[in-house]
């Protein structure tokens, strides 16, 4: 297994400003505004998969079409307005019905802040999978029949088993402090946060010896975390920024 030092060694080299211009998060940074930040967040990490150079292409695209001004274009949002916008398994469609409910949210239910601090004050930990079934409940609630498969898959039902890594992803932008991360949201403990697991960082922690379980499923995502906790307990989910650069250096 890979020791706690070599881990640190990793975080400590890609940990920094320059890691920001070519990922995802790179697109909240570009905003002040607490509103703008965490919506613009949001959005990347519903669209941060598949070919990295792809989806962030598509998010400049997105971005452009919102003229850079997040909250006043979730506000004012008509269907129409995306043209013929799509990305891989999202539709037009999916896409509208993502920024319709979120119109609804920011209008009416205070915004992103306001419903992840709920599910946290109801349920208390991330580990049982009812606070992101709290958080997609609200989008499945208000969705309109219009929505296909590439709605459900931006906004993934947590009774499906899946490792939830976007919005693990996204807790991880809001929670954690700069410079990479934000810090905006304190209702979190981030000793309570789960490493946003995909294929590359799965394959990469069992070339460490830090995962054992085959599948990627959520259950893995919590061994994962627990051992990355026996190196930082306060702070485990900074070894994210280590399985990125020990699958950089393997290269």
């Amino acid at each position: 297994m890979i020791t706690k030092i070599e881990l640190d060694r990793l975080v400590e080299k890609y940990e920094k400003e320059y890691f920001i211009e070519s990922d995802p998060v790179q697109f909240p940074h570009r905003f002040k505004n607490k509103k703008d930040i965490e919506i613009a967040g949001f959005i990347a990490s519903l669209v941060a998969y598949g070919s990295r150079k792809v989806f962030i292409k598509k998010l400049e695209n997105l971005f452009e079409i919102a003229q850079f001004e997040p909250l006043n274009f979730v506000l004012n949002f008509e269907v129409g307005v995306l043209g013929d916008f799509n990305y891989r398994f999202g539709r037009t469609e999916d896409f509208n019905a993502v920024f319709e409910v979120m119109k609804t949210l920011y209008s009416s239910d205070g915004g992103l802040e306001e419903l992840f601090k709920y599910a946290w004050e109801n349920t208390g930990t991330l580990r049982d999978t009812l606070f992101f079934k709290t958080v997609t409940d609200y989008f499945y609630s208000r969705v309109k029949d219009n929505a296909g498969q590439g709605f459900y898959f931006m906004i993934p039902n947590p009774d499906n088993d899946g490792a939830m890594k976007r919005m693990n992803m996204y807790l991880r932008w809001m929670v954690r402090k700069p410079p990479v991360d934000f810090g905006l949201w304190d209702f979190i403990p981030v000793s309570e946060l789960l490493i946003p697991l995909d294929v590359h960082v799965a394959r990469v922690s069992r070339e460490m010896g830090l995962l054992k379980r085959n599948s990627n499923d959520f259950k893995a995502v919590v061994e994962l975390t627990d051992c990355l906790k026996k190196f930082d307990n306060i702070d485990p989910v900074k070894y994210d920024f280590a399985t990125f650069g020990y699958g950089v250096s393997q290269k």
